[in-house]
């Protein structure tokens, strides 16, 4: 009895001239332009935070706190009635706590410092009244 041996084909790859197809590498996407972006400091570690501008709400990378955007024309500033450092409060507050001493300073005409808009040479948006 004669046993024959089957000749194996030995895979040595693919044809010459032959390439996968790959598909195209995804696309990062565009980075936002500088005009697009605004900043604020964190109000829990004090960070300076960099965010798409309209953005209502950012939360801090550091210590993971979601902080409120206010936009310039909602936000007013006082000089703290203890230790004098500028603070930014949301309009409408009567009062407002000073982040190094811990004062609480009153917001009264006497105090009141012009918006943030209005000393940056921006127009406050016109408010909506119904008569």
């Amino acid at each position: 009895m004669e046993i024959h041996e089957i000749e194996k084909d030995e895979d040595d790859g693919p044809p010459p001239g032959w390439e996968p197809i790959t598909p195209p590498l995804p696309q990062p996407p565009p980075q936002p332009l500088s005009s697009d972006m605004a900043q604020m400091v964190c109000g829990t570690c004090r960070r300076l935070l960099k965010y798409l501008k309209g953005a209502r709400y950012v939360q801090c990378s550091c210590c993971s706190t979601v902080n409120y955007v206010l936009e310039a024309h909602e936000v007013g500033q006082v000089k703290c009635g203890s230790c004098a450092v500028l603070l930014m409060y949301p309009y409408g507050a009567s009062s407002v706590r000073c982040s190094s001493c811990t004062c609480v300073t009153e917001i009264g005409v006497h105090n009141r410092r012009p918006p943030w808009s209005v000393q940056q040479g921006q127009a406050a948006p016109p408010t909506n009244s119904v008569q």
